[in-house]
């Protein structure tokens, strides 16, 4: 290839790139009343710098070939600092290896540019082979940590199992995103951990957090779903006493397992989680988001649970390197009462949805919790039709009225 042709696939690579970047992001008319999506995706593997995937000297790749690849960006923790939006996100490449970096936006919704390298994570002595989904909380103590799950393969499975592997939480400090201590990895005794969430304040003087036991590395086994559990020392953490805060039920949408998404948001009405549930389909995993509140004052009591999921995959959400999954690490509440839910889609991409604490309160307050059997369910169903039937009667509203 000629030095010309080289400039001018590069020119069309950063012409392309740039209007990907600044791409306007627009609200999708409808929806449920909940939340409101967005039409494209905030991040893609396509949003990271060219010069993250493509040796850009002709005397060294005169093809211009990417050399690096990027395959997709998805579960982003996230983070409001001085008004601006960071988001965390986790960056797979080609060979499969994930790794961490920030995104930043001015408005939440689009022009998300990644920043020119991605994070150096120090190891610990054991050191990690991968490391991903970091749920990211500014705590009291006034420091910001992320929370990963870093995976090493299991040193007691056969030599010639080259997939099992060990889970566990580890954990890291930052007071601007770029530098980060890593501190020791979380202990508890569960044989593995994922999905570890630190609760952004002390409770009885304690560092708390959500966990989510389980005996392998997919299987919960004897797991029984969301955890807490308090320890003394965030450089030496240690659980001596995980207890099960919401557990999974069968045939619902957390029948398989479920977990905390992203640090809950602090209300006047209690602690708002977002969480993960997964069910068992012919197809596969189905994994959707799902909310509940829990007491301010004992934020492992649960008070609200509305039933079913707040956000399941739609459209081109269902496809991707897992597909028909949505999971979310990473939520912005912001002080005028804006959510900005971050959720990505079947391992591949990043989407935004938009909402308020209101209207999240509003949705785990009055939504009818899971009777948990379809005749329960129907009564329930029957009750709220009713209702509606009774209203369209007596009203002289001639929208209402169409309806029936």
């Amino acid at each position: 290839m000629s030095k010309d042709i080289f400039n001018e696939r590069l020119s069309l690579l950063v012409k392309r790139h740039k209007e990907l970047v600044e791409r306007k992001n627009v609200k999708v008319e409808g929806g449920n009343g909940i939340f409101d999506r967005y039409k494209y995706p905030v991040l893609t593997a396509e949003h990271t710098p060219l010069f993250w995937r493509y040796d850009l000297d002709y005397r060294s790749n005169p093809y211009l070939m990417e050399r690096l690849s990027i395959n997709c960006v998805f579960n982003p923790g996230a983070i409001e600092i001085d008004g601006k939006f960071y988001l965390i996100a986790r960056v797979e490449g080609a060979d499969r290896k994930s790794f961490f970096a920030v995104a930043e936006s001015d408005n939440g919704v689009d022009n998300f540019t990644f920043w020119d390298y991605p994070i150096i994570m120090p190891e610990t002595d054991e050191p990690d082979i991968n490391v991903y989904d970091m749920r990211v909380v500014k705590h009291e103590d006034g420091w910001i940590y992320g929370l990963f799950c870093t995976e090493r393969k299991d040193p007691d499975a056969p030599r010639t199992d080259t997939s099992s592997a060990i889970a566990q939480c580890g954990i890291a400090r930052t007071k601007d995103l770029k530098v980060w201590e890593r501190l020791d990895d979380l202990k508890t005794k569960s044989p593995q951990q994922r999905n570890v969430v630190l609760h952004p304040e002390f409770v009885n003087g304690k560092y708390a957090f959500y966990t989510r036991p389980q005996d392998g590395f997919i299987d919960t086994g004897t797991g029984g779903g969301i955890g807490w559990g308090l320890c003394d020392s965030i450089e030496h953490a240690v659980i001596d006493e995980e207890i099960i805060i919401d557990d999974r039920q069968y045939h619902t949408i957390k029948e398989v397992k479920n977990g905390q998404g992203p640090a809950p948001i602090k209300t006047k009405e209690g602690w708002l989680h977002i969480a993960h549930g997964v069910r068992n389909t012919a197809a596969g995993l189905r994994y959707v988001l799902y909310a509940f509140l829990s007491r301010l004052d004992q934020p492992e009591k649960v008070i609200c649970r509305p039933s079913g999921y707040l956000i399941a995959p739609e459209g081109e959400e269902r496809v991707g390197d897992v597909s028909n999954v949505v999971f979310c690490n990473g939520v912005i509440a912001r002080e005028n009462g804006d959510v900005y839910i971050y959720y990505a889609s079947s391992d591949t991409r990043v989407h935004v949805a938009t909402t308020t604490i209101d209207r999240l309160l509003d949705y785990v307050k009055n939504t009818p919790e899971d009777p948990l059997r379809s005749y329960a369910c129907v009564a329930q169903r029957n009750a709220l039709i009713s209702k509606n039937l009774e209203l369209i009667c007596k009203t002289d509203d001639k929208l209402l009225k169409s309806l029936k």
